[in-house]
């Protein structure tokens, strides 16, 4: 195992028996070798079903659809960058020269797709329990604040405040696609009756119109 890779375990609190499945966790597709796409599914799935099961223990009166919010937030991709620049794993990542040159360390997918890897690392070498323990320690404050009803997400608030006022529900329409296919930039419209459209740009399509719905609610409120 490379020397640089062994101070991450004591970060990550687990200490492979197999180190070469944490180089692969760590290596990206534009690598050459074995890449992590594999064990970022496997880690999706270990990662899904922990949290879950989590959240149905901790919530024993909580209804499907908010313990489906709940987890939907903590295992979106910018939870799971954010934990994984808590871990310092950026500076561990191995990238192609094209993702070097482009920041790619820094990129929120890439961040999160390495952290389920890891998972999916640790469920290959130790199995769920050890996976349940990581996950409890990594997400432990954000379990701890967590709370039913606040996670519907900007553009479901928004549809439901216009059903409330019994208006027409918002159009969002994608009005500019920019930079290439692995770093595009969309541009999205909302169109809300009674407000000028509202724009907004993200690295996602979804990510686009959840600004621009935030932004729209936000005018609404502050007009009336």
């Amino acid at each position: 195992m490379l020397q640089p890779v062994k101070p991450l375990m004591n970060k990550l609190g687990y200490q492979f028996a197999r180190p070469e499945l944490l180089e692969q966790a760590l290596t990206h597709r534009s690598c050459k070798g074995k890449h992590n796409e594999r064990l970022e599914f496997l880690g999706d799935a270990v990662l899904g079903l922990i949290i879950a099961q989590m959240l149905f223990e901790q919530f024993p009166q909580t209804r499907e659809g908010d313990l489906t919010r709940m987890r939907s937030a903590l295992v979106k991709g910018v939870t799971l960058a954010e934990i994984a620049q808590e871990l310092a794993i950026a500076q561990y990542l191995r990238l192609g020269p094209g993702e070097l040159k482009s920041g790619g360390h820094r990129r929120e997918s890439i961040l999160a797709d390495a952290l389920e890897a890891i998972l999916g690392a640790i469920f290959l070498d130790s199995g769920m329990e050890a996976c349940r323990e990581r996950i409890l320690v990594w997400f432990g404050e954000r379990l701890k604040q967590i709370a039913p009803g606040e996670q519907k997400d900007s553009k479901t608030r928004l549809q439901e405040y216009l059903q409330g006022l019994r208006l027409p529900l918002p159009v969002y329409d994608v009005i500019a696609t920019e930079g290439e296919a692995h770093q595009q930039t969309f541009t999205v419209r909302c169109t809300v009756p009674g407000i000028k459209p509202i724009t907004a740009s993200g690295s996602s399509r979804r990510k686009a119109e959840q600004d621009a719905a935030n932004a729209a609610l936000e005018q609404i409120k502050n007009e009336r």
